[in-house]
């Protein structure tokens, strides 16, 4: 009652846009589908045009109202509104939380500076098996590391250590990586090898995109249906050895084997 500008919202003020709007949530629209309708259906009326936050509204609070809580409305089923946090504000889930994507050095996003990394886990049947991956942004080169004993944080950390740790500066200058739970131990491994350890974004795999291509073909040797967990690091080697011998168009029909080994003779 003591609201300045005190009225009821605009979808409960009008019953027939009320009834117009309700038709779509039945046909699986969204919040910001929706909107667009009333546009084409009254161009002439644009009192009854509508911004997506205010069907938010009102589902979500009670004293705006005007639609009611059913199944498919609102289309995710969330009883809340889930705030979404700002670019800015996101950080990763461990007990140290790592550094971001956004705040790799301007040299390590270089992809002719080779040594920087990406790598994710491949998970096999009933997610029950993974191996990991490394791939070189700038050779493409990759490695396929196998996790002694299982999957979790300290079998991946002495993985990655395995792999990078006997390797000179150049070769080995940073990893990045999306924020699963098995990498919650990327501070040891840093401290292990000197070689610091990035993140993505939440669901931004789009980061990582060397490792995002190379996972297409290696699902060609490991379908989702595969129990990882029987591979050999002989096996993985094998799968490696392949797909580093192949020529690429992006490296003007050049290996990758044949560019990283000559990277690291230049090291010797």
């Amino acid at each position: 009652m003591r609201r300045a500008r005190s009225k009821k919202g605009k979808i409960r003020r009008d019953p027939e846009l009320k009834e117009f709007i309700r038709q779509r949530p039945d046909r699986r629209w969204s919040p910001e589908q929706i909107p667009q309708a009333p546009r084409t259906a009254f161009p002439d009326e644009p009192e009854r045009h509508l911004a997506h936050e205010t069907l938010y509204q009102a589902v979500h609070l009670p004293h705006r109202g005007g639609l009611e809580r059913t199944p498919g409305v609102p289309r995710t089923g969330r009883p809340a509104r889930r705030r979404r946090r700002r670019p800015y504000e996101r950080a990763t889930r461990f007990i140290d939380p790592g550094t971001l994507i956004g705040h790799r050095p301007e040299a390590l996003n270089d992809r002719r500076v080779a040594g920087s990394r990406e790598g994710d886990p491949i998970v096999g049947k009933g997610n029950r098996s993974a191996i990991g991956t490394l791939v070189d942004r700038s050779t493409r080169y990759v490695e396929l590391l196998h996790p002694p004993g299982g999957r979790g944080a300290e079998q991946v950390r002495d993985a990655l250590v395995h792999a990078l740790g006997d390797l000179p500066a150049e070769p080995a200058r940073s990893v990045t990586r999306d924020q699963g739970s098995e990498t919650s131990r990327h501070d040891e491994f840093t401290r292990s090898t000197g070689v610091p350890v990035h993140f993505c974004e939440p669901a931004g795999p789009w980061q990582r995109g060397s490792n995002e291509n190379t996972n297409g073909p290696l699902r060609r040797y490991f379908p989702k249906s595969t129990d990882l967990s029987l591979l050999g690091a002989g096996d993985l080697a094998f799968v490696a050895a392949e797909l580093d011998s192949r020529p690429r168009k992006t490296l003007g029909w050049n290996t990758p084997a044949n560019l990283f080994a000559k990277l690291v003779a230049t090291l010797e």
